[in-house]
């Protein structure tokens, strides 16, 4: 079966089947303007495309899929060191401008499912961010699944205005919509009037834009006539929970994935939806906790096939009987439905639905000529979920200029949104920063 069948006239056609806030496209016209990028990357090792929320991201990354190219999606507001990173380490070919006027019928033959399709850079707790390679195969089991567990069809009409360079935005919020055969609605950013005006069936949000949503009653109620509302990315704090419930009439579903497994436990659309709770595993994934901590792991057709030039990190997220670490802490109820309790590092922040590695922030403080020392935590925030917070040992910097120097070397979103000089970190009998007691301070 093809990867995208509402590409190959599975479903009936309309001209707005794919609308990115005022642009709107066809799947004929998407096929005939993604084949016309096929044609000038074909045979490229890979592809780097600045995912901007637009209707040329969506034509490019449906072209890499066409001609069997690797996507590489890189963060628009991404700074020189993060995106040098993400080019170099992948060997991807930038692509120049989109056209959305091109058109061609060259028939590509169809890649193997095995074939690499994204290549999807993610921050982990230490060091620069890691290519994780995700195959063909593994993005159709992922979107198979949730249609079984979301009741997914071609007779929704899905609206998100989540970034396309991650999972949650471009896997499932486009190539989902293009798999099921729903038409999509992008709203370019996830303001909540937008999403009311939106008239979906099916919303995708991360916590902080439900959290706006129902900070707007208005809005909020114009989302009742939908069928669902999906949250992801981070956990939905209980009190977003239930103001959704009041004001939309809707349990929204929660789901967990991570780039590197795709999506793999979600609660579903039959089922029951209970505040703080992620629901129980996909159909073909298998779930347990590891003792003593009770660490989820995972394994299942979703998964993704390595980490690119790493073989040393790819094995070490594995254990030796083949199953994913996913450094999370989860409870697992009577019923199978899991619980995330905690992260067994403190090192990974998320921030507004974005997941930032704590070291590669430190690195790029440390790169500040006036730093002599840095450590950064996530702090909880109310809208956010955690913000970014660094503690810096410094001589004749400011807070506000190296909240600036990070932004302007990786995404914005990485920035620190507080900065406290400090004389010294804490730092145990080794020598090895407590962070702990940063966050308890």
């Amino acid at each position: 079966m093809t990867l995208l069948p509402a590409l190959s006239g599975a479903f009936p056609d309309r001209a707005d089947a794919v609308r990115v806030g005022s642009s709107a496209i066809s799947w004929e016209s998407l096929r005939g303007a993604a084949t016309a990028v096929a044609d000038r990357i074909a045979g490229a090792p890979a592809v780097a495309v600045e995912a901007t929320a637009s209707l040329e991201t969506v034509v490019a990354a449906v072209g890499a899929l066409i001609a069997g190219v690797p996507l590489v999606p890189v963060p628009p507001d991404s700074g020189p060191v993060e995106r040098e990173h993400i080019l170099t380490d992948s060997g991807a070919v930038p692509l120049g401008p989109v056209d959305l006027t091109a058109r061609s019928d060259t028939s590509h033959p169809t890649p193997a499912g095995t074939a690499t399709a994204l290549i999807l850079y993610t921050s982990g707790t230490t060091g620069a961010p890691k290519g994780v390679l995700l195959s063909r195969d593994a993005i159709a089991a992922d979107l198979d699944a949730l249609a079984e567990a979301w009741q997914w069809s071609a007779d929704d009409v899905l609206v998100h205005g989540l970034p396309l360079f991650h999972v949650h935005g471009l896997v499932l919020g486009v190539l989902g919509a293009l798999r099921t055969g729903s038409r999509l609605v992008h709203t370019v950013r996830p303001q909540p009037s937008a999403y009311a005006a939106a008239a979906g069936t099916l919303y995708f949000g991360v916590p902080t834009v439900w959290s706006r949503v129902c900070a707007e009653p208005q809005a909020a109620r114009a989302l009742s006539g939908a069928r669902l509302l999906v949250s992801g990315s981070a956990a939905l704090p209980v009190p977003v929970f239930e103001s959704l419930r009041s004001l939309t009439g809707h349990e929204p579903v929660e789901r967990y994935g991570m780039t590197e497994t795709l999506i793999t436990v979600s609660a579903r659309a039959d089922g029951p939806r209970r505040p703080g709770c992620v629901g129980t595993p996909l159909p073909g994934v298998a779930t347990r906790l590891a003792l003593p901590d009770g660490e989820l792991e995972v394994r299942g057709p979703t998964l993704f096939s390595g980490y690119l030039n790493r073989p040393d990190a790819t094995a070490a997220s594995f254990t030796a009987d083949g199953w994913f670490r996913t450094g999370d802490l989860a409870t697992v109820d009577a019923d199978g439905t899991h619980r995330i309790v905690g992260r067994s590092a403190t090192d990974l922040i998320k921030c507004g639905g974005y997941r930032v590695g704590a070291g590669e922030v430190e690195d790029a403080l440390l790169a500040h000529p006036a730093v002599a020392e840095a450590a950064v935590v996530g702090a909880p925030h109310a809208d956010l979920g955690q913000e970014i917070v660094a503690y810096v040992v410094a001589s004749g910097a400011s807070a506000q200029e190296l909240i600036d120097f990070v932004a302007r070397r990786l995404s914005v979103h990485k920035r620190p949104r507080r900065v406290h000089l400090v004389e010294a970190l804490p730092r145990n009998a080794m020598g090895k920063v407590q962070k702990a007691r940063l966050i308890d301070a």
